[in-house]
């Protein structure tokens, strides 16, 4: 190393690099340089959904106000299976922008960016393939999974494993400690710590018995980041058997009216035939019952009858679930709607969020090519 680590959510910036288009933010943007650090985010395949916020989210709208929060827009991921739709990408991006703001996220609060925004990203993803075996890149049950349900067979681009690595790029570009994540995802995370351990072995010197807190203690460039799943990890569709998705038609969107989630929840599939037939409390709608009814005492009393088959119908149990995610959705659907046909605003956001990510991941970018011999000059990144 050539020169100091500094410690996770310090302002410090590596020497010579910076970006500039945007000025700090008061009060909360200058406050959140000494908070712990997450990232998480989504690729643009279209609106959001229940599980995007049971999944992951509702926990982002927690930490915002406790953790400097960087949330990534995905947008070159969503090329791996959709290359020749990228107007459709496009817009499905500032979509999620919008629905980001109606569910609660705070722009003056957390840092909301495009990854095709953030050259540090793409840069770190050439090097950090270098130290992956193609194979372990394959091995990802996530890949595998998504190839399945995605019905590619062997008809897909390099790039779509590619994306794996890329994904440990978004991550580790801002060295966060933590990232919340739905359960799917965790394999993807685990390649994420992987590289970190093998760059801070390979080009810092880290010992390899070193527990994984104490990386950047050893002169690491990368902190470990642990995952954060939400309290529902995955929450399965409408269909009673998939995760929740939209490719798969069977998801519940932000910004459904009343009478569209109304109409989806009352298909939520079971299999039970009557009200007098004792239930499987275990089953997808009981998972909705858990994730999306507040009362605890209420939630017990419903299990409870349905498990003994007291004359209670899926039809009464799907009318009042019903009713509390419509609650839910109701403050998101307003918030939602006084964005409609304000690109204009989102596109600000998105602006003065990517110029902030790029000061970030520009410091990171710096230890790393410090680290493995890779810097020559200084550089600056500025945006018109």
């Amino acid at each position: 190393m050539t020169a100091p680590v500094p410690s996770q959510g310090s302002s410090a910036a590596a020497s010579g690099a910076s970006a500039s288009g945007a000025s700090a933010e008061p009060g909360s943007r200058m406050s959140n340089m000494s908070r712990p650090r997450i990232l998480t985010g989504d690729t643009p395949t279209g609106r959001l959904h229940l599980g995007h916020w049971v999944g992951s989210v509702k926990r982002r709208v927690e930490l915002q106000s406790t953790h400097d929060c960087y949330f990534i827009i995905a947008n070159y991921h969503a090329f791996t299976t959709r290359v020749d739709q990228s107007q459709e990408i496009r817009a499905d991006t500032i979509e999620i922008v919008r629905d980001y703001l109606a569910m609660g996220i705070d722009p003056e609060c957390a840092t909301i960016f495009l990854q095709s925004e953030i050259p540090a990203i793409h840069e770190l993803c050439f090097l950090f393939a270098m130290l992956l075996p193609f194979n372990r890149v394959m091995r990802n049950p996530t890949l595998k999974d998504e190839i399945k349900v995605k019905g590619l067979g062997e008809n897909y681009s390099f790039g779509f494993p590619l994306y794996a690595v890329g994904q440990t790029a978004d991550i580790l570009a801002f060295r966060p400690v933590g990232v919340p994540v739905g359960e799917d995802q965790v394999p993807h995370l685990e390649l994420t710590r992987e590289v970190a351990r093998r760059f801070n072995q390979v080009f810092c010197a880290t010992p390899t018995d070193i527990e994984d807190a104490d990386h950047e203690q050893h002169g690491g460039v990368f902190p470990i980041p642990r995952a954060e799943i939400g309290a529902v990890g995955r929450l399965v569709g409408i269909d009673g058997v998939n995760k929740m998705s939209k490719s798969l038609g069977n998801a519940v969107f932000i910004s459904d009216t009343a009478k569209e989630v109304e109409k989806k929840i009352m298909k939520i599939f079971t299999g039970r035939q009557s009200p007098t037939e004792p239930g499987d409390v275990n089953n997808a709608l009981f998972q909705w019952v858990d994730a999306f009814v507040p009362d605890a005492a209420r939630v017990a009393e419903l299990k409870d009858k349905y498990a003994h088959g007291d004359n209670i119908g899926d039809g009464h149990v799907k009318k009042e679930l019903a009713e509390h995610v419509n609650a839910l959705l109701e403050p998101m659907r307003k918030r939602r709607a006084e964005l409609e046909g304000k690109d204009d605003v989102v596109l600000d956001i998105l602006k003065k969020g990517c110029a902030r990510a790029n000061e970030t991941a520009e410091q990171t970018l710096e230890l790393a090519r410090q680290a493995a011999g890779l810097h020559f000059f200084p550089r600056q990144l500025t945006y018109r």
